[in-house]
């Protein structure tokens, strides 16, 4: 892993309280998969605010968790792309958070990703949130493509030798749907946590794209901050 990528990482998944407190701060992978349009905007506001619907897990998310180190092992022997618990931020916008089952840097300084799941229903094709967790990961890391990995399984028990995957490349339109919810989002809990309407901001000269990112997105920081 690059040095520039190691100072992006916020959070560790297996130090659990510090890993769910990091990902409350920020927009994740997972709160972004239920993003689809402006109406689901209110409903992940509740969710990331304590409202709504509580899921704690389940059987299957219990096998999924025993059985991801077995298929990122796979996925590392055959692929070369390593187990990563690692809770990491976008380069520019620090809200924006994702946790990949794996990664990869090659010689060319390429990123990429992967994201392990298990099922008890056989997959015609990549389900739409799944698709969306790959896109924002893609997103914060700034990966090239993701190996998307997945265990079929009945009663908990495997149905194939080997996991199933395939490759999912970046695709920008996507991600800048995405991203461009994400701030509705952010907005929405400054909103709700603060009783005022998001600032406006006027146009100030910068020197780059990326300081213009950081003045005009500043203060949405305060929707998820302490």
């Amino acid at each position: 892993m690059t040095p520039e990528l190691q100072a992006r990482i916020v959070a560790d998944s297996r130090d659990r309280v510090a890993w769910m407190r990091a990902r409350s701060r920020g927009i994740t992978a997972t709160d972004v998969a239920g993003l689809t349009s402006d109406r689901s905007i209110a409903r992940a506001a509740d969710s990331k605010l304590g409202g709504g619907p509580r899921f704690g897990g389940n059987a299957y998310t219990d096998h999924g968790r025993r059985r991801e180190p077995e298929i990122a092992a796979w996925v590392a022997a055959t692929h070369g792309i390593f187990p990563s618990s690692a809770l990491f931020r976008a380069e520019v916008e620090h809200r924006h958070l994702a946790t990949p089952d794996g990664i990869a840097v090659d010689t060319g300084g390429r990123i990429e990703l992967a994201e392990i799941k298990t099922t008890n229903k056989a997959f015609r094709g990549i389900p739409r949130t799944y698709l969306r967790q790959v896109w924002w990961q893609q997103h914060v890391l700034g990966a090239e493509r993701t190996l998307f990995v997945w265990e079929e399984h009945i009663d908990f028990a495997p149905v194939h030798d080997e996991p199933r995957c395939v490759w999912i490349d970046r695709d920008d339109r996507e991600i800048a749907k995405l991203v461009g919810l994400a701030t509705e989002l952010i907005d929405e809990l400054y909103r709700r946590t603060t009783g005022q309407q998001v600032p406006s901001r006027m146009p100030v000269a910068t020197n780059s794209r990326r300081e213009h990112l950081r003045e005009r997105d500043a203060f949405r920081a305060l929707a998820l901050a302490d």
